[in-house]
Formats: C-alpha cells, structure tokens, sequence
C-alpha cells in the first residue's frame, strides 16, 4: 500500500513538509510506502506527474501552509487542475488535508481542502484534533507537540482504514455501484 502526500507549499522543505513528513514517519511505521511530492508548482506538467502517482496511489495527503488564512494560491491551482487531471483516480481513496500556519487560519484552510475529497467520495481521515500544526519555521513546527502528535494519529488512522479497505476487498465487499451523474441547474 502507498500514500501519495501533496506538499502544496512554494517552500519544498518548510513547515507544510515538515508536518507531512510526521504523517509519512507514522504511515512508516504501519508497513505503508510513502511519498512526498512538491505540488507547490501548479504548471501543468507537474500536475500531470502526480496525477500519475495517484493512479499508483491508495490514498492521498493534501498540505498547504496558511496564506491570508486560506489553502495557498499555489496548491488551490494545483488541485482544480489535478482533480481535473486525476479525478477519476480519486474515487474512493481515503484522504485528509494538513494545514500549516504561524497563528490562524488553519481550519478554513482545511475547509476548502476538504472540499476537493468529498466531491470525488473520497472517505476523510481524521486525527485526535483538526489536522494543523503551527509555528513559523520547520525548527518552531518540531517544537509543537500537540501537532505533531496530531500528525502521528493522522498517519495511523489513514493506514488503519487502508488495512480496513484491504482486508473488505479480501472478503469481496465491492465498492459502491456509480451512478451517472446528475446536474441540476438552477435559472
């Protein structure tokens, strides 16, 4: 099993990495392979690249730091191009959104996140506390213990449910039937 995380900061090993890497450390330590992809370019092409690790993928990790106390510019970019790109890898892959800030701002942050799973049906893995950490530097990061141990309980749960998902497919429960989708304009 493989969980892709999207590092969606410009700093490839800041605060948002460092944050990403205590869920990596503790996917780990569970058995599952890892890997941190800087999503901090929203080019095209660099979108196509983990579009196609997604498709190696069984789950998937979002970070971004907190700019103006929302998702950065670059990783809002990035992920309406890789849902486009990668939507259909993302069906029903566990997922979770990490947020990186100095103060504030971290569980807006995680809203619009969140959003991007939930329209592609993905379950939400969640920690003992809204999935942030805080501090300025990747140095004021490791100082936050409640954080990181946030981070931990991330990872463990995320490959909890992928044991979970494992052993169903083992037992024959199939994934939910698509149904065409259905829009709704409203004049």
């Amino acid at each position: 099993m493989k969980v892709l995380l999207l590092n969606g900061s410009p700093r490839k090993e800041g605060c948002t990495y460092t944050a990403l890497s205590e869920v990596a450390l503790a996917l780990q330590a569970e058995g599952i392979e890892t890997e941190i992809f800087q999503a901090g370019n929203p080019e095209m092409e660099n979108v196509k690249a983990a579009a196609e690790k997604l498709k190696e993928a069984d789950a998937l990790v979002v970070g971004s730091p907190v700019y103006w106390a929302s998702p950065s510019g670059q990783i809002i970019e990035f992920m309406d191009k890789f849902c486009s790109a990668a939507g259909k890898d993302m069906l029903h892959k566990p997922a979770a959104a990490v947020a990186s800030a100095r103060r504030a701002g971290t569980t807006a942050t995680l809203d619009v996140l969140l959003k991007y799973f939930t329209y592609h049906e993905m379950p939400v893995v969640a920690s003992n506390y809204w999935t942030m950490v805080h501090g300025n530097t990747p140095e004021e990061v490791r100082q936050d213990k409640e954080g990181l141990q946030i981070m931990r309980v991330l990872g463990k749960n995320m490959a909890w449910l992928l044991k979970c998902i494992e052993a169903g497919k083992k037992a024959g429960v199939e994934l939910p039937e698509q149904e065409e989708k259905i829009k709704t304009n409203f004049i």
